[in-house]
């Protein structure tokens, strides 16, 4: 399982300021368009919430 988790979505509040790193105690990302997703593009990270920026 991976160690880190690299984000750079800065309006996140799991957004470690300044490192690019996802602080959550798990990820979860989903398909958003087919069900079977064939590249990045096609899913999300259902663990965004927003961050008070």
């Amino acid at each position: 399982m991976a160690q880190d988790v690299l984000c750079e979505v800065s309006s996140c509040v799991h957004n470690i300021t300044n490192e690019n790193k996802c602080g959550a105690s798990q990820i979860y990302v989903v398909n958003h368009k087919e069900k079977n997703a064939s590249s990045s593009g096609e899913t999300d990270c259902k663990t965004f919430e927003p961050a008070d920026l």
